[in-house]
């Protein structure tokens, strides 16, 4: 069978992710603003992956031929691909906007109007705010080939302009939309009472183009923005210095090569032929789009307090045993699942401030991938340093768009004494642990928190993620050999017995796993895998995957992101379904269900079944022993499997198709899982 026909290209199945993004914007069923903010979300998906993902297929354009070996198809034929599937999602895009949610806006009474619309008293407003705001940014520049071609900041939005001189010539400039330094929504005053009237940022520079270019006839003006390549490219992490190499490289991220040139599909032909030359774009860096770019700037939408317009708040829920009483104390007796973002993060937070402030006390571990700018948790560990504990924070400094973040977090615990250890080469850390040590009459006690998501108090109200609070032995003596591994490089040597750790024992550990559950299923016995992560594409696994499901084993995927795996194949996959479910809270846990002949092993983990999560990566899957919290999870999935609201279907032609159960009772499984653990707070 060949290659194309078992797996699908990683960054098409991406696509149709931030497609099923772009069907929760133009679903008349989720509140106004929520729409708005998909738009948002799906715009900002879509600048990282021209930022990074579009970056590696033109680099490797740019290499030629010896690395076509390393994808299916010639880069050439990839780029083709995706910038159809690209435009087509953008033209849809603009149709959601103009005819859907723009009339809807209005029907609410808020107004987003052109500068044609605006009446004089608001003409005279945005002159104004022009001239006293503005003016000394927006940097305009007359344009002449081959001599003066401005550098276009990554992901700076500008307006190509056609000017016509005294004697009739054209000439061309560019000028700067200064959306860096002033909000793109301004209000302008309203023509009607109880009406809110906006104008973007754009429209502003637009009409007082005519000031900024004195004794020239403005023709039209449309707006553009190039994207660079944002991928970080250290040469040898095995030598030198690694933080300063990172340091010098976020230095130059914004200076990186084109990946997409983005313009006003109704641009005239001569002003966007005399772009592509000036600032030397070809074919497949030209990518049309409607009037605005930049759209994740919805996110800043002004809401007017019109709280019917959002989804109704769900409040977090406190886990009952621990909202008074002492986290740490209470983890002696039981272990406790917390569930976020439906369970407050407080609980979290409490873990390491009552282990700063403890006099028994001794020691604190935590792995930092990504975290908050303002973080209770951070600021914990400092205060613990200051107290006199020996604190050790591992601090990932490569994470993607994170580095300068964890480069400015690590200068501030190194500075109040904390150990910090940074990135192995070659290497990203990628597990959610913290360690706590306490000692108390020369008795040793161990407190581990683990998750599937990071410590990150924001992204806590927005991330579906499980975390895991545990004093059970069996889990802390491997949680103690992995921060040994971190801190010495050196494999236990008597290895791990119940963790599944990335460059130890993950990947051989869930194939053995999978491979359990194909012996019983061609010994004719139950053989049932239930999967949940965020991303499906090394093949070796999904070769494993196609194997089980051929011996009889039934397995069900629950994706949010790309799935590179095809499910319902026949001959290869018939017993493998899979849904990818995108709703208010983005999906983020990872959890693994094998049937195991009765004696179910449940796992969460910190890695998705990609490639460089299971062999570039220190990743770390840990198991529920406790039988309750086993059942809890485990009603989590078949909640989730059962979600006919916001299911799609996964499938090889990326329909996207809402999953239905005839005249089964709805249910939006992000609904059901916080009323159910509502109930069990009760």
């Amino acid at each position: 069978m060949s290659l194309d026909k078992k797996y699908v290209n990683r960054d098409v199945s991406w696509l149709s992710f931030n497609y099923r993004v772009l069907q929760e914007a133009k679903d008349q069923n989720v509140p106004l603003l929520e729409r708005l903010k998909f738009l948002a979300i799906y715009s900002s998906n879509l600048e990282e992956f021209f930022k990074v993902r579009m970056a590696y297929y033109r680099s490797l354009m740019r290499l030629g031929k010896k690395t076509r070996h390393a994808i299916d198809s010639t880069p050439k034929d990839v780029v083709k691909e995706l910038r159809l599937i690209v435009n087509q999602q953008q033209e849809e895009y603009s149709e959601i906007f103009k005819y859907q949610i723009k009339p809807a806006l209005e029907n609410k009474g808020i107004f987003l109007k052109k500068q044609s619309q605006l009446n004089e008293e608001q003409i005279q407003f945005i002159e104004e705010y022009f001239q006293k705001n503005m003016v000394p940014f927006v940097q305009p520049v007359l344009l002449v080939k081959q001599s003066i071609r401005p550098f276009l900041a990554n992901a700076a939005l500008y307006l190509g302009v056609t000017l016509e001189n005294n004697k009739h010539k054209k000439n061309y400039a560019v000028v700067k939309i200064p959306s860096e330094y002033l909000p793109r929504f301004v209000e302008l005053p309203a023509s009607k009472k109880n009406q809110h009237e906006l104008i973007m940022l754009d429209d502003i520079v637009r009409h007082n183009i005519s000031f900024l270019f004195p004794g020239y006839k403005i023709k039209n003006s449309h707006s553009i923005k190039l994207t660079r390549d944002a991928q970080m490219y250290i040469d040898d992490e095995f030598s030198g210095d690694l933080l300063e190499k990172i340091k010098t490289q976020l230095a130059k991220r914004n200076q990186g090569a084109t990946t997409r040139f983005v313009y006003d599909r109704k641009m005239p032909k001569d002003l966007l032929n005399f772009l592509k030359e000036t600032f030397h774009l070809n074919k497949e860096d030209l990518f049309p789009e409607g009037r605005y770019h930049n759209n994740f700037d919805f996110f800043k939408f002004p809401s007017y307090g019109k709280d019917s317009l959002k989804d109704r708040e769900l409040p977090t829920l406190p886990k009952k045993e621990l909202n008074k009483e002492s986290v740490l104390q209470k983890m002696l007796t039981q272990d406790y699942l917390l569930h976020y973002p439906y369970h407050t993060y407080e609980h979290t937070i409490r873990f390491f401030e009552e282990a700063a402030d403890d006099p028994f006390v001794t020691e604190i571990k935590i792995i930092q991938y990504r975290v908050a700018k303002i973080s209770r948790i951070m600021d914990s560990l400092i205060r613990a340093a200051k107290n006199g504990k020996k604190v050790t924070a591992f601090v990932e400094v490569k994470a993607r768009f994170d580095e300068e973040a964890n480069i400015r977090w690590s200068n501030r615990l190194k500075s109040a004494g904390v150990n910090v250890l940074y990135s192995f080469p070659g290497l990203k850390v990628h597990s959610k642990l913290g360690l706590v040590i306490r000692e108390k009459n020369e008795i040793q006690q161990f407190f581990c928190y683990m998750s599937t998501g990071n410590f990150h108090e924001s992204t806590a109200k927005l991330y579906s993620d499980t975390g895991l609070l545990t004093t059970d032995e069996r889990i802390t003596k491997d949680v103690v050999k992995v921060f040994n591994f971190l801190e010495t490089f050196k494999k236990p040597v008597d290895g791990l017995n119940h963790l599944l750790v990335g460059q130890i024992n993950l990947r051989v550990s869930l194939e053995a796993l999978v491979d359990f559950e194909i012996a019983n299923a061609k010994a004719g016995k139950k053989a049932h895998i239930i999967l949940k992560m965020n991303s499906i594409e090394d093949r070796q696994m999904i070769d494993k995957l196609y194997e089980a499901s051929q011996a009889g084993v039934k397995i069900e995927i629950l994706v949010r992101g790309l799935c590179c795996l095809i499910p319902q194949k026949k001959g290869l996959s018939e017993n493998i379904t899979a849904y990818s479910i995108v709703d208010r809270y983005l999906e983020h846990a990872r959890i693994f269900y094998f049937y195991h002949g009765g004696d179910e092993q449940i796992y969460l983990s910190s890695a998705d079944f990609m490639r460089r999560n299971l062999s570039h990566r220190i990743e770390t899957t840990f198991p529920i022993l406790d039988p309750l919290l086993i059942k809890e999870m485990k009603d989590f999935l078949y909640i989730q499997l059962n979600d006919n609201i916001k299911a799609r279907v996964i499938e090889a032609k990326h329909k996207n198709e809402y999953r239905s159960d005839g005249n089964n009772m709805p249910i939006r499984s992000q609904l059901e899982i916080y009323h159910y653990l509502k109930r069990k707070e009760m």
